[in-house]
C-alpha cells in the first residue's frame, strides 16, 4: 500500500549541445549523462549542468555533416571506460572517456537497426539492415550471425502426443462448433509501427528476446535466444502486438505492449513465448502508442513511455510516462507526467539508473535534462485520537483507494471506497488538524488540488441509505473543493511535497533553478475565481527540500534538504521563516545521510525528527539508532518498527533515551521482552489504529495482516485501567488472551474502591467468574506485563494478606450487597477460588438454595447451583467435602448429582446413620482421612472405644496430639506414654523415651532407657530415685563408666567411677588415660594417693611426651613433602600450559578465547595421559559420582587432579596440628611441674616450629591469585601484547579450573599455649 513519491528534481535546461539528442546512457561510475546525437557525443552532469566532454561524430565521417546521420544506440562499458555508439550506417564506435579518441570497431554494409550489450557487458548483439543478429564479444570478435526470422519454433518447442483430432476433442461451452472454425487470420503490424527489430536481455544475460516484424504475414513475433544464440522459442500470434519490448531484469517476464479492438494493453510472455497477463492504459484504443517499456533495475516499477497517435491543439502531439507497480496481482498506476504538445519539452530520450533503481533520467528534444528522484512513502492519517479512521490512501491513477482500518482491514487491491478524479493523481496528503485528519487532499497531474471531506447524502456522492440487509461500515468521502494554484506549471510535478495544515492552510514545495522554494497556500481572497490558492509566503531554501513533515501534537513542521539538513518552519507571524534544527543544549541537528521516509517524535520530553535512509538505516537526529530497518511509523509515545531480521519492535519513547534505543534495536536475543515479536518475512507496516491496539502489516506478496502487538496491548489496557473503563479492558484481554489478573495488579487499591463499578461494567456472570477462576497469587506487573519505568506503579499489593483472599472477599461483600440472587454462582465461585476453598460454606449455600428456593427472573435454582459447582469442583472432592460436614441431606445433594452408582455410597450412608453421633463423626473424618479430627471425636466415645484409639494413634503416629486430650494423672495418658516412648526407642531417640517413661512413673524402664544411649546422669538420677540396693548402685556406676571410656569420654568416667562406684584409684586411672593431667592431680592429692605419681602419672607423662613428639616429626615431614610435591606439580602444569599456547601461536584464530575459564588451557588437559578419560567420567551413577570424586583426591603421581589433592592433605595437616594447642599447653605444664623442663622445652620448640613453618607456607601454598580470584586477562581495554604477558605472568602460578581450589585454613593464634618460664 505504497506510493511513489518525488524526492527531488534536478532540471538542466542550459546545454549548448549540437544537434539533437538521440539516445542517451548512465555513467554508473560518475552518474553523468552521455548523450548522442546526429553529430556529437556528450557527457553532462545533470546536477551541475556543467559539460565535462564532447567529441564529434562528423569530423571522421562517421555521420554526416548536414545533421541526417542516425545513432542508434549507445552505451557506457565502465570495464573499458569506453563508451560504444552504433549507427544507423552500420559503424560501431569506441569512444575511449579517457583519451577522448574514437574508433570504428566495425562496420555493417547493410546499416544497423540496433545494438544491446548483455547485463554482464561480456557479450553485444547487433541487429542489421538485412534483419539478421549478429553476436560479438566485448571486444568486438564476432561469434556468429543467424536471421532473425526463422521457420522453427526452437528447442523448446512444444510436444505433442497425437491423442485424437481436434475435430473429436471436447470444447467445453464453445460447442462443436469450435472444431470447424478457421484459425484467426492474423494482422499485419500497425501503421505507426516503425518494423525496427527490438532486442532486450535477461537481467542474468542467459537470454535475449528478440521482436521483429514477419516479412510473411507483417506482424510482429518474438523470439527468444539463449547466449549461444540459439533459438528457444518463438512467441503465438498475438494480433495487434506492437514494437516495445524489454525483459523483466528480476524475473522471467516479457513486456510488451497489445492494441485490442477495445482496449490497449501492456501484455506480459514468458521465456516459452506463451501470454501471462497483461493490464489496460488508461487511454481509448487508438488514442495513444506507446514508445517504450522501461524497467527499473530492480523489477519494482515498469515506465510506460507514450505518445498521442492523432495531433491535438497547435498539430502537436502530447506526450505522456507513466510509472506502473504491481501488487497483489494488481498493476497500479502510481505517477503520470504529462509533457504537454510543445514540441522542445517532448522526451527524446528516457531511461532508468543502473545504480539507484528509483531513479529516473530524461532529456526532451529541446536539451532539457530532468532527474527524477523517487521514493516509496505510505499515505497515512496521522490522529491520534478515536475520530480517526486509521486511513491509508493508494493512488491508482485518476483513482485513490482508501481503506478505514479501523472499521475494516480490507486486502489489496480492494478497498473500503474509491475517490475518482477526472485527471491522473500524483500525490495525496491527510489534513493535520485534529478532528479533521480523515479529511485528504490530492494533486493531480494538471497540477490542480482536490479536498475531500467528511459527510454528505446520495446526492453529494455519499454512501446509499437504508440497503435492506446490510450496514455502512465506512462511509465515503465526499469532494468539497477544487483548487487550481497560480504558479506556472508547464512541467510536470512542479509542485509537491503538499502539507494540509489546515482548513485554509497549505504547505508547498516547487521546483526551483538552483534551489526550490516553500510555499504558503491559502485561498483567494478576491470573488473571482473562487477557486485559486494564492502564495501568501514564499521562502526560498538553500538547497533541494527532499521531505516535509508535521507533528500533530505540537504542530512542528520540519523539512529535510537533499544533504540531510534539518530545518524548522516557523510559522509564527504571516509569512515563513526557516531556522536549523536545534537541540536542548542549542546544538545543531542534521541527518549524516539523507532519508527518505521521516517522522516527528518526543523523545525524553524533547522533540527530534526520526529519519529512514534507504539502506536501512535510522536516524534520530544525527544519531545511527540502527541499520536493518525495513519501515517504521510513529504512533501516540510509540515507536513502531520492523526489521530486515523478521522482528518487530514497539518501543515506548517517553520512557527511552537514544541511546535506550539503540541498545533495544541492538539485538533481538531478547524474544520474551513485551516490545518484540517476529513476523513473516518482508514484512512492512501499514498504519496502527488510534486509540486500539491493531497494527496493520503488509507482506510482501501484497496482502494484509493484523497484529495486535503486545507492547501497545499492554500500553493501552493500562491507559483504560486508568479511566476505569474496566469493561474495555476485559473484553481486549479475554480476546488476545492477557491474563486477567492485570485488571487488579495494575492498580490494587484502585481496584478495590472501585469494585461496584467493575460488576456494574462487566456485567456477566460468565465474565465475572471467569475473572475469579484466572486469579493467582502473582503479581503479573512484575513477571509477565512488567510496567515501563515512568508508570511504575502503583502495582504493590492492595491490603495485607493473600491477594486471590482479598479480591474473592471484596468482591463476595459487593455482590451480596448488590444483588445475591443475581450473583449467586459467583458467590459459589468467590468460595471456591481462595486460597483456602470454602467447600462446606458453599455447599451450605447450595443448601439454603433447596432449603429456600429464590424467587426472581435472575435467581438461581439449587440443582443449578449445585451444577454450576461440580463443573468447578471435581465430583468426588466435593462429596468427600460434602460428607465433611456431617450434614447427610447436603451428601445425598451431592451425590445424586454426580455419576457415582447408590449402591457405592447409601450402604455406607445408611450405616453411619445408625452410630453414635461422635462414633459417626470418627467413622466419616477416618474415612476422609482426617486423622486428627477423628482422633478427637474418638476419644469423646467412651472407654471402651480406647484400644481402637490406641491403633489408630500408632499407625498415624499422633501420640503428641493423643496426649493432649487425656489428663496426664490418667491410666490412658500413662498407656499412650508408654507408646510413645517405645516408638521413640525405635527412632534411636532413647533419652527423650526415658523422660517420657520417667515423668509417667515407670522408672525401670526409664532407666534401661538412659543406659543405652548412655546418658548417665539421668540414669544415676532414676536409679536413686527408685531407689536401686545400695549394692547395685556401683555396678550401674561401672558399666556406665566402661561405655564413657569406650567412647574416650574420660572426665566422665572418672566422676561416675569417684562419686558412685567409690574408686578413686580408677577413676585416677581414666583420667591419666585421658591426658586430663590436672583433673588427675586434684584427685590423687583428695585422696592422698602420692604414689600412683611415681607409679602411673611421670611414666604416662614421658609416653605422652614421646608420642607427641614423634607425631610431630612425622607431621613435619609429610608437610614438607607435600609442600615441595606441590611447587613441582604447579611448575609442570604452568610449563605444558605454555608450551600448547606457544604451538597455537597468539595469532592463531581461536587465540582470542583462551581465557581463566577455558578449559583448553586446563590441568586436566595438560596433566597427564590421564587427563583426557577423566575428563568424560560420567556422572550417570552415584557409584561413578564416588569414583569420580575419589580419583581428584588421589595423591597418585601424575594424576590429573593431583594439587587438588596435594592441597586437601596440607589443609588436614594443618588443621591438626593447630587442634593440638590445648593438648600441649596441659602436657608443657606437667612436665615443667615434675622437673622435666628439658622434655618441655623440647616439645615447645619442636611445636612452636612446626606452627611457624605452617604459617610461613601458607601464600606460597594459597597464592594471591587462589585467594582474591585471578586478575582477568581480557577485557575493553586489553591488548594482544597485554593479554600474551599476564598469560606468561600469572598463568604458571594458578592451579587448573577443573574443579574449586579449597581455600586456606586460618591459624589460631589467639589461643596462648606457650610457658614463658621456658627456654
Amino acid at each position: 500500500m505504497r506510493n511513489l513519491s518525488l524526492l527531488q528534481r534536478f532540471r538542466c535546461v542550459d546545454l549548448s549541445v549540437p544537434g539533437s539528442p538521440q539516445c542517451l546512457t548512465i555513467r554508473s561510475e560518475t552518474g553523468t549523462v552521455l548523450v548522442a546525437s546526429e553529430l556529437a557525443i556528450t557527457e553532462f552532469d545533470p546536477q551541475t549542468e556543467e559539460v565535462y566532454k564532447e567529441v564529434s561524430l562528423t569530423a571522421d565521417d562517421y555521420l554526416p555533416e548536414d545533421g541526417s546521420g542516425v545513432v542508434v544506440a549507445i552505451q557506457d562499458l565502465p570495464d573499458q571506460e569506453s563508451v560504444c555508439v552504433a549507427t544507423a550506417s552500420g559503424d560501431v564506435i569506441l569512444y575511449n572517456l579517457n583519451t577522448s579518441q574514437l574508433e570504428c570497431v566495425g562496420s555493417v554494409e547493410s546499416g544497423l537497426t540496433g545494438m544491446t550489450w548483455s547485463p554482464d557487458q561480456e557479450l553485444v548483439t547487433l541487429t542489421t539492415g538485412q534483419d539478421t543478429v549478429i553476436m560479438m564479444t566485448k571486444d568486438f570478435e564476432p561469434i556468429t550471425e543467424v536471421a532473425i526470422n526463422q521457420d522453427d519454433f526452437g528447442e523448446d518447442k512444444f510436444i505433442t502426443v497425437g491423442w485424437g483430432k481436434k475435430e473429436t476433442q471436447f470444447h467445453g461451452s464453445e460447442g462443436k462448433q469450435a472444431a470447424q472454425r478457421k484459425a484467426a487470420e492474423v494482422q499485419p503490424a500497425l501503421p505507426w509501427d516503425d518494423r525496427k527489430p527490438r532486442i532486450t536481455w535477461r537481467g542474468d544475460g542467459q537470454f535475449f528476446a528478440v521482436s521483429a516484424v514477419c516479412p510473411q504475414t507483417g506482424a510482429r513475433k518474438v523470439r527468444i535466444w539463449n547466449r549461444e544464440c540459439v533459438l528457444q522459442a518463438t512467441s503465438e500470434v498475438v494480433n495487434g502486438l506492437e514494437q516495445p519490448l524489454c525483459w523483466k531484469p528480476s524475473g522471467s517476464l516479457i513486456a510488451s505492449t497489445q492494441r485490442h479492438p477495445n482496449k490497449h494493453s501492456v501484455v506480459f510472455m514468458e521465456k516459452n513465448g506463451l501470454m501471462h497477463g497483461d493490464f489496460t492504459l488508461p487511454f481509448g484504443k487508438e488514442q495513444v502508442k506507446v514508445k517504450e517499456l522501461l524497467w527499473n533495475s530492480d523489477s519494482t516499477v515498469l515506465a510506460v513511455w507514450m505518445e498521442d497517435l492523432k495531433p491535438g491543439e497547435n498539430d502537436y502531439l502530447n506526450t505522456y510516462i507513466q510509472l506502473w507497480t504491481v501488487g497483489n496481482y494488481h498493476w497500479y498506476l502510481k505517477q503520470s507526467l504529462h509533457f504537454g504538445n510543445e514540441p522542445l519539452r517532448a522526451p527524446a530520450c528516457v531511461c532508468w539508473d543502473p545504480e539507484k533503481p528509483l531513479r529516473l533520467h530524461l532529456l526532451t528534444r529541446g536539451w532539457a535534462s530532468y532527474t527524477y528522484d523517487w521514493g516509496w512513502s505510505t499515505q497515512r492519517s496521522h490522529g491520534n485520537d478515536c475520530h480517526d479512521n486509521a486511513n491509508v490512501a493508494v493512488i491508482d491513477g485518476d483513482k485513490i483507494l482508501v481503506t478505514t482500518f479501523r472499521q475494516c482491514v480490507i486486502p489489496p487491491p480492494m478497498c473500503a471506497f474509491e475517490l475518482e478524479l477526472p485527471v491522473p493523481v500524483n500525490l495525496v496528503t491527510f489534513h493535520s488538524q485534529a478532528q479533521r485528519t480523515n479529511e485528504l487532499a490530492a494533486l493531480t497531474a494538471d497540477g490542480h488540488i482536490y479536498v475531500y471531506g467528511q459527510g454528505g447524502g446520495v446526492e453529494n456522492g455519499g454512501a446509499p441509505a437504508g440497503i435492506p440487509g446490510s450496514k455502512v461500515v465506512s462511509t465515503p468521502l465526499v469532494l468539497r473543493n477544487t483548487y487550481r494554484v497560480s504558479i506556472d506549471q508547464e512541467e510536470p510535478l512542479t509542485l509537491r511535497l503538499l502539507l494540509w495544515l489546515s482548513e485554509d492552510l497549505f504547505l508547498a514545495v516547487t521546483h526551483g533553478r538552483a534551489l526550490t522554494r516553500l510555499l504558503k497556500l491559502t485561498p483567494s481572497d478576491s470573488q473571482d475565481p473562487k477557486d485559486t490558492l494564492e502564495i501568501r509566503s514564499d521562502v526560498p531554501v538553500d538547497g533541494f527540500v527532499i521531505s516535509l513533515c508535521h507533528s500533530l501534537r505540537n504542530g512542528t513542521v520540519a523539512l529535510q534538504l537533499d544533504d540531510g539538513q534539518i530545518r524548522k518552519v516557523q510559522m509564527d507571524s504571516s509569512e515563513l521563516s526557516l531556522t536549523e534544527w536545534k537541540d536542548s543544549t542549542g546544538n545543531t541537528i542534521n541527518f549524516p545521510r539523507p532519508c527518505v521516509q521521516t517522522a516527528l517524535c518526543t523523545l525524553s520530553g524533547e522533540e527530534h525528527l526520526i529519519g529512514l535512509t534507504e539502506r536501512s538505516h535510522l536516524y534520530i537526529g544525527e544519531s545511527l539508532v540502527a541499520s536493518n530497518i525495513s519501515s517504521f511509523i510513529v504512533y501516540d509515545d510509540f515507536l513502531l518498527l520492523t526489521t530486515h531480521s523478521h522482528m518487530c519492535h514497539c518501543l515506548n519513547l517517553s520512557t527511552l533515551s537514544i541511546k535506550g534505543l539503540q541498545s533495544a534495536l541492538s539485538s533481538d536475543a531478547n524474544q520474551n521482552d513485551e516490545t518484540v515479536r517476529k513476523v513473516e518475512r518482508g514484512s512492512r507496516l501499514v498504519s496502527s489504529v488510534p486509540q486500539d491496539t491493531r497494527l496493520i502489516l503488509q507482506m510482501p506478496r501484497g496482502n494484509l495482516e493484523t497484529v495486535h502487538h503486545r507492547a501497545l496491548v499492554l500500553a493501552q489496557l493500562r491507559k483504560w485501567l486508568d479511566r476505569l473503563r474496566f469493561k474495555d479492558a476485559f473484553e481486549c484481554m479475554r480476546k488476545l488472551r492477557i491474563n486477567l489478573n492485570l485488571i487488579y495488579d495494575h492498580n490494587p487499591t484502585v481496584f478495590l474502591d472501585n469494585v461496584e463499578m467493575f460488576l456494574k461494567q462487566i456485567d456477566s456472570i460468565n465474565y465475572i467468574n471467569l475473572f475469579l477462576t484466572e486469579l493467582k497469587e502473582e503479581d503479573t506487573t512484575t513477571t509477565m506485563y512488567p510496567c515501563p519505568s515512568s508508570s511504575a506503579s502503583s502495582s504493590a499489593s492492595g491490603k495485607g494478606g493473600k491477594k486471590v483472599d482479598i479480591i474473592c472477599d471484596a468482591l463476595r461483600s459487593t455482590m451480596e450487597t448488590l444483588d445475591p440472587q443475581k450473583y449467586c454462582l459467583c458467590i459459589l465461585t468467590s468460595h471456591v477460588r481462595k486460597t483456602t476453598p470454602e467447600l462446606e460454606i458453599a455447599l451450605q449455600k447450595v443448601h439454603e438454595l433447596r432449603v429456600n428456593p429464590a424467587s426472581g427472573s435472575s435467581s438461581v435454582s439449587a440443582e443449578e447451583a449445585l451444577k454450576y459447582l461440580l463443573f468447578l469442583v471435581n465430583v468426588n472432592e466435593l462429596y468427600e467435602h460434602s460428607l465433611g460436614t456431617y450434614d447427610f441431606d447436603l451428601v445425598l445433594m451431592v451425590a445424586e448429582k454426580s455419576q457415582k452408582d447408590p449402591k457405592e455410597y447409601l450402604p455406607f450412608l445408611n450405616m453411619l446413620k445408625t452410630l453414635e453421633p461422635n462414633l459417626q463423626r470418627y467413622t466419616i473424618d477416618k474415612h476422609l482421612k482426617r486423622y486428627r479430627k477423628a482422633l478427637h471425636h474418638l476419644s469423646k466415645c467412651g472407654e471402651e472405644h480406647f484400644t481402637e484409639l490406641l491403633s489408630l494413634v500408632k499407625d498415624q503416629r499422633l501420640y503428641s496430639e493423643a496426649l493432649e486430650l487425656y489428663p496426664s494423672d490418667s491410666e490412658q495418658y500413662k498407656t499412650l506414654s508408654v507408646a510413645y516412648a517405645e516408638h521413640l526407642v525405635e527412632q534411636q531417640q532413647a533419652e527423650q523415651a526415658g523422660l517420657l517413661l520417667w515423668r509417667c512413673g515407670e522408672n525401670a524402664r526409664a532407666l534401661q532407657a538412659f543406659i543405652s544411649c548412655t546418658s548417665w546422669r539421668n540414669a544415676l538420677a532414676v536409679a536413686t530415685h527408685i531407689p536401686l540396693p545400695p549394692e547395685q548402685l556401683p555396678l550401674l556406676a561401672r558399666d556406665l563408666a566402661e561405655k564413657l571410656l569406650e567412647a574416650r569420654r574420660h572426665v566422665e568416667a572418672a566422676l561416675c567411677l569417684e562419686q558412685y562406684a567409690k574408686d578413686c584409684e580408677e577413676a585416677i586411672s581414666a583420667l591419666i588415660q585421658g591426658a586430663a593431667w590436672e583433673e588427675a592431680l586434684r584427685l590423687i592429692y583428695l585422696y592422698n594417693r602420692q604414689d600412683i605419681i611415681e607409679t602411673n602419672l611421670k611414666s604416662a607423662l614421658l609416653d605422652a611426651h614421646s608420642n607427641q613428639t614423634s607425631f610431630l616429626e612425622s607431621q613435619k615431614a609429610l608437610f614438607i613433602r607435600h609442600k615441595n610435591r606441590l611447587a613441582v606439580v604447579r611448575e609442570l602444569k604452568a610449563k605444558a600450559r605454555l608450551e600448547l599456547f606457544d604451538e597455537d601461536g597468539p595469532d592463531c584464530a581461536d587465540a582470542e578465547l583462551y581465557s581463566e575459564a577455558s578449559s583448553v588451557l586446563t590441568g586436566s588437559n595438560l596433566g597427564s595421559k590421564y587427563s583426557r578419560s577423566n575428563s568424560r567420567i560420567s556422572s550417570r551413577s552415584s557409584k561413578n559420582r564416588r569414583k569420580a570424586e575419589g580419583k581428584k583426591h588421589s595423591l597418585k603421581e601424575g594424576s590429573p587432579f593431583e594439587d587438588i589433592a596435594l592441597l586437601n592433605a596440607l589443609i588436614q595437616i594443618i588443621t591438626t596440628v593447630d587442634k593440638m594447642r590445648e593438648e600441649v599447653h596441659s602436657l608443657l605444664k606437667a612436665l615443667v611441674l615434675f622437673q622435666s623442663d628439658g622434655l618441655a622445652s623440647s616439645l615447645q620448640r619442636d611445636y612452636s616450629e612446626l606452627l611457624q613453618l605452617m604459617e610461613t607456607a601458607l601464600p606460597e601454598i594459597w597464592t594471591e591469585n587462589l585467594q582474591q580470584g585471578q586478575t582477568p586477562l581480557t577485557g575493553p581495554n586489553s591488548t594482544a601484547n597485554s593479554i600474551m604477558a599476564s598469560f606468561q605472568h600469572q598463568r604458571p602460578a594458578a592451579p587448573h579450573q577443573d574443579t574449586e581450589a579449597p581455600t586456606a585454613p586460618k591459624l589460631r593464634n589467639m589461643v596462648k599455649w606457650k610457658l614463658s618460664i621456658i627456654k
